[in-house]
């Protein structure tokens, strides 16, 4: 069962198009592992606060009451329990020990994680760059849907393809820029070339014994695990049409990239992404194709306004350059915030624990209250628009009294030179 501190819980962190449905398909044929397709539930949990528009409205108290009356950690406390009711609910008489969450996107909210599930397994699945943009623009011309990297990336709309192919990839490497012992990097090519002696590896990370044949997917078609995954329709839409995991979009990217795509993607990102990654051999190759030698340095007016776009629709802040915590930072919480333990209710109430808690509802009620005047003084200030707008409009009026005494009076005098007719 996975504990509040994340024990048995593993995340598979990469932008979409990585190859993450591959490696789940591989790693749920392990006995002890639960994996399915994509959750994305917790980005779900972290944006509730930020209520969208519902048919039966409210959407402004629902934020008003996690903005007044929740605090961070309850919030985040009651988001660690539904999640760990969500996937020890999966594990149930499944046999497994493990749960692998694999979520592309989880870059949009790594310090949270760090916060909710601190001893968590983190894989980081890594690609080649330009393989995920070419996998992208496969895909989407097999599903019918318009992409084009040239307008993604410069485009004044947000675009969440070009968010991934550049914030995400970004984030996720400087997330895992120092060696951790929570963390493993996966690299798709290795993969697809070697897959039973990488999983050999993974399985080694988590602290289980590798399962012979566990590569071979398409051996597992009749399973519960196998149906489970294929019936949620996401992911990869040409995983089913192969048995096992083959190397034929290992080097296709200039297959399915033109030039002047490879050139803009390699000026956007700069060159020292693809060293960090270990993708130096095929940076050598886009700048012998395109002609081109490449800044160390991404683009930062191109990465600046992404960001922006991002920011401005979401509300998301990150730290800058934010690496993964060592596992060993999180200090207990009496409150349990993070360290969140399970211990026996003790026999009478601790004095410490019971002043934190009168803390914690004075401050709920400080918030409330702050609100309040705050919606106050907003109402206010819409009376004072309002007065102000209906004494423009008497003023108006009142302007026009002589100039309607004068028409009176006109027409009485014509009145009676006319003998009275009108």
């Amino acid at each position: 069962m996975i504990d509040a501190q994340g024990n048995g819980l593993v995340f598979l962190l990469c932008v979409p198009r990585s190859g993450s449905s591959l490696s789940t398909v591989m790693l749920q044929n392990h006995s002890r592992i639960f994996a399915t397709q994509e959750m994305w539930f917790l980005m779900n949990l972290v944006d509730l606060p930020k209520a969208d528009s519902r048919a039966y409205g409210g959407s402004s108290i629902i934020r008003q009451f996690y903005n007044a009356m929740v605090s961070e950690d309850v919030f985040e406390k009651a988001c660690r329990s539904f999640a760990l009711e969500i996937y020890n609910g999966f594990l149930e008489g499944s046999g497994a020990d493990f749960i692998v969450d694999k979520s592309p996107r989880y870059y949009y909210m790594l310090e949270w994680l760090d916060r909710l599930f601190p001893q968590s397994k983190r894989i980081h699945l890594q690609r080649n760059p330009l393989a995920v943009a070419a996998s992208f623009k496969k895909v989407n011309r097999h599903t019918g849907e318009e992409f084009d990297l040239i307008h993604s990336l410069q485009s004044p709309k947000l675009n969440m393809k070009s968010v991934d192919l550049t914030l995400g990839m970004l984030r996720l490497n400087d997330y895992f820029a120092k060696p951790h012992s929570n963390a493993y990097e996966l690299q798709y090519e290795r993969l697809v070339t070697n897959p039973q002696e990488e999983l050999e590896k993974l399985c080694a990370f988590l602290g289980i014994r590798y399962e012979q044949g566990m590569e071979q997917y398409g051996q597992f078609l009749d399973s519960a695990k196998s149906g489970m995954f294929y019936s949620m329709g996401v992911g990869d839409p040409f995983l089913s049409s192969h048995q096992e995991a083959h190397q034929g979009s290992v080097n296709n990217w200039k297959n399915i990239l033109e030039p002047h795509e490879v050139e803009l993607y390699c000026r956007v990102m700069g060159a020292d992404l693809f060293h960090r990654m270990g993708y130096s051999e095929q940076l050598a190759e886009a700048e012998q194709w395109t002609g081109v030698h490449y800044d160390a340095n991404p683009d930062q007016e191109v990465i600046d306004r992404i960001t922006h776009q991002l920011t401005a629709a979401t509300g998301c802040q990150w730290q800058p350059q934010y690496q993964m915590q060592p596992a060993d930072s999180a200090v207990h919480d009496p409150l349990g915030n993070l360290n969140d333990q399970v211990v026996e209710e003790p026999e009478k109430t601790d004095p410490t624990l019971a002043a934190l808690v009168t803390i914690r509802q004075l401050q709920a009620a400080l918030r409330a209250a702050d609100h309040r005047l705050e919606r106050g003084y907003s109402e206010r200030e819409r009376l004072k628009v309002q007065l102000a707008s209906a004494q423009s409009k008497i003023q108006r009026i009142k302007s026009w009294v002589p100039f309607g005494h004068q028409i009176s009076a006109w027409a009485s005098q014509r009145k009676i030179l006319r003998g009275g007719k009108s």
